[in-house]
C-alpha cells in the first residue's frame, strides 16, 4: 500500500509533492491506484498521515496536508484507526517515536527494517534486500516443514512484518505491538425458517460493497473452484454481462474437469465476454525463464507459482483492468472449528519426518508457534495467503480484494451449524441456486497444481537440488538442511515413484534457497 522512509527526528514540515509526501528525513510515498487514497494533517508539530483503501459514496481524499487543532488531529487519528477497510496510519512528531498502525482487513503487506536511525517499510519485502541480516532459523522452519504461521517475524533477521492491527513504535529501535486478540462466536443452532443462503448471498453482497468495485475494471479470479466458483457466480449476478473473468488451467486428473466446470459456470451466468486462462501444461515451475531460478529478489511468501501468476496477471493489465476479486479465504470461512475437530486432531500425529531437515532446524519446530499473532477476524492462512498474492497483483498495477476475508462472511462461518460448513456445503448449495449441475456444484476429482508440482520437480526441480547439493547452500550452513538426507531424497526421487508427501515440500527447499541467495548475496 506504501513505502515509507522515516527518521524520529524528521521535520514537521510535511508536504505533499504529488507523488510522495515528503519532509526533512522522510519520505512516504503511498501505491498509486484507484482503490487506495491519502491524506494528511498537521496541528504545527504532529503529523498524521493515512493511506487506505477507498469506500463507497466517498469522493477521493485531498491529499495536501490540512492543517488542524491539536484535539482535531486526535480526531483524525481515532477515525483513521476506525476505517472499515485496509489503511495504514503514521504518526510522526519532532524528537518522538514514529508510530505505524495498519488495519485488520489486510489487503497488501507490510515490511519494515531499519538502519541508522532510519525505518524503511515497503509492500515489496525485495525493497528491504539490503537490510536482511540473516536467516531466521524458527521461520525458515515453518517454511521448510509447510507449517506457516501469522507473525512479525519473516524468514530473515531484520526485517519485520507489521500483521493486522499491529503498531510499530521506532525511536532508534523497531518495537511491533500485537493487538488484542478477536474473540469468534461459536457455532448455534438456526433458528426456525432461518435462511442460510440468503445469509450468505448477503454476506457476499456485503464484502464486495465494502469497496467501489467498478465492474467495466474488474476481473473475478474463476478457478472453478467452490470458494471462486461463490464469489464469482453472486458477482456476476448482480453486473451481469460486465465481469471478465480469469485463471490457470491445471494439469492431472482435473484438468478436463476443471475446463468444463468454468465453461458451465460462464455459461449458466452472464459474465464478461473475456476468459483469460494460461495453461500450465508447458509451463513447469522453475525453468530458464524463471525469476527465481535467475536469481531476481523474489520473495520467499511471493506466489510459489510467481511466474504463471505474473504472465496472468499481465494478461489482466492488458485487458484494461485494475482491481481482481478473488476467492481466497473461502477455506477457513467452512473451517471446522477446535472442539469439532479435536477427535480429528487426537487421531492426527504430526510426524515431521522430512530426511533433509538439518538439527537446527528440526530444534526449531517445537518452537514454531511461539510469538505469532493473536486471533483476529480473518484467519492467520488467510491473512498470510493475502499477503502472498498481492505483491504480483501490485507489481501489475492490479489492487485484490478478497471477499471471504470481510467480516460479514467470517461471522456468517462462525455461527453455521458443522452440516452446513462440512466439507463445505455452504458454497455447493449455493452455486445449485444457478442450476448448475451436480458436477459443476460436486467435481469429483480434485482440481490442483498438485501434478504440476510433481513434473516440475522431477524435470526442473532434480538439477536445482544437485546444485544445492554441489555448491553448497546457506540453509546447509545455518544447520537448517542435512545435505546427507537432501542427497537421499534426490536419489529417491530419481529412482522412486513420486509421493505428494513428503516430495512436493521439496518446492519449500528450493524457494527459501533461492530467496535467501538473492538476499543475502
Amino acid at each position: 500500500m506504501l513505502t515509507l522512509r522515516i527518521a524520529p527526528d524528521a521535520s514537521p514540515v510535511w508536504s505533499w509533492d504529488g507523488n510522495s509526501y515528503v519532509a526533512d528525513g522522510g519520505r512516504v510515498t503511498p501505491y498509486a491506484h484507484p482503490m487506495v487514497e491519502h491524506l494528511a494533517a498537521t496541528d504545527g508539530t504532529r503529523t498524521v498521515i493515512t493511506v487506505r483503501e477507498r469506500v463507497p459514496g466517498r469522493a477521493a481524499a485531498s491529499p495536501a496536508p490540512a492543517t488542524v487543532t491539536a484535539d482535531s488531529l486526535d480526531e483524525i487519528a481515532a477515525h483513521a484507526r476506525r476505517w472499515p477497510v485496509d489503511y495504514v496510519l503514521i504518526e510522526t512528531a519532532p524528537h518522538r517515536p514514529v508510530r505505524v498502525t495498519v488495519g485488520a482487513d489486510r489487503s497488501t503487506p507490510l515490511f519494515l527494517a531499519h538502519r541508522d536511525g532510519t525505518l524503511h517499510g515497503s509492500w515489496d519485502m525485495a525493497d528491504l534486500a539490503p537490510f536482511a541480516t540473516g536467516i531466521n532459523p524458527k521461520e525458515a522452519t515453518r517454511l521448510l516443514i509447510y507449517q506457516p504461521r501469522y507473525t512479525t517475524e519473516t524468514a530473515f533477521t531484520g526485517i519485520h512484518r507489521l500483521t493486522e492491527r499491529a503498531t510499530a513504535t521506532f525511536g532508534g529501535d523497531l518495537i511491533i505491538s500485537y493487538p488484542a486478540p478477536v474473540v469468534h462466536a461459536e457455532p448455534r443452532e438456526l433458528a426456525d425458517g432461518a435462511d442460510v443462503l440468503t445469509a450468505f448471498i448477503d454476506g457476499i453482497d456485503t464484502a464486495l460493497d465494502a469497496r467501489p468495485l467498478e465492474p467495466a475494471v474488474t476481473v473475478c479470479h474463476l478457478t472453478g473452484g467452490l470458494d471462486s466458483g461463490s464469489i464469482g457466480t453472486r458477482a456476476a449476478k448482480r453486473w451481469p454481462g460486465q465481469l471478465d473473468t480469469a485463471t490457470l488451467i491445471v494439469i492431472g486428473p482435473g484438468r478436463e474437469q476443471q475446463i468444463r466446470r468454468r465453461a458451465e459456470m460462464r455459461d449458466r451466468v452472464s459474465f464478461g465476454p473475456h476468459d483469460l486462462r494460461v495453461d500450465t501444461r508447458d509451463r513447469l515451475m522453475f525453468g530458464a525463464s524463471c525469476a527465481r531460478v535467475r536469481g531476481e529478489l523474489v520473495s520467499p511468501y511471493d506466489e510459489p507459482l510467481y511466474q504463471h501468476f505474473g504472465e496472468l496477471n499481465a494478461l489482466i493489465a492488458a485487458l484494461g483492468a485494475h482491481t481482481v476479486v478473488t476467492g481466497l479465504g473461502g477455506d477457513e470461512m467452512v473451517a471446522v472449528g477446535s472442539a469439532e475437530s479435536a477427535q480429528a486432531a487426537a487421531d492426527r500425529t504430526d510426524e515431521f519426518t522430512l530426511a533433509w531437515l538439518g538439527p537446527r532446524a528440526r530444534a526449531a519446530i517445537e518452537y514454531g508457534d511461539d510469538a505469532i499473532a493473536p486471533p483476529a477476524m480473518a484467519g492467520g492462512i488467510t491473512l498470510l495467503a493475502a499477503e502472498t498474492v498481492a505483491p504480483p497483483l501490485l507489481r501489475a498495477g492490479l489492487w485484490p480484494v478478497h471477499p471471504f476475508a470481510h467480516r460479514a462472511l467470517i461471522e456468517l462461518g462462525d455461527q453455521l451449524p458443522f452440516y452446513w460448513r462440512e466439507l463445505k456445503q455452504l458454497q455447493r448449495r449455493h452455486l445449485g441456486t444457478f442450476g448448475l449441475s451436480h458436477d459443476a456444484c460436486n467435481p469429483e476429482r480434485r482440481e490442483s497444481f498438485a501434478e504440476l508440482v510433481e513434473e516440475s520437480l522431477i524435470v526442473n526441480g532434480l538439477p536445482l537440488l544437485r546444485r544445492i547439493l554441489n555448491e553448497g547452500s546457506p540453509l546447509i550452513e545455518a544447520g537448517l538442511l542435512d545435505p546427507d538426507g537432501l542427497k537421499a531424497a534426490v536419489a529417491a526421487l530419481e529412482t522412486e515413484l513420486y509421493h505428494e508427501e513428503p516430495h512436493s515440500k521439496l518446492v519449500e527447499v528450493l524457494t527459501l534457497d533461492r530467496a535467501v541467495k538473492a538476499f543475502l548475496s
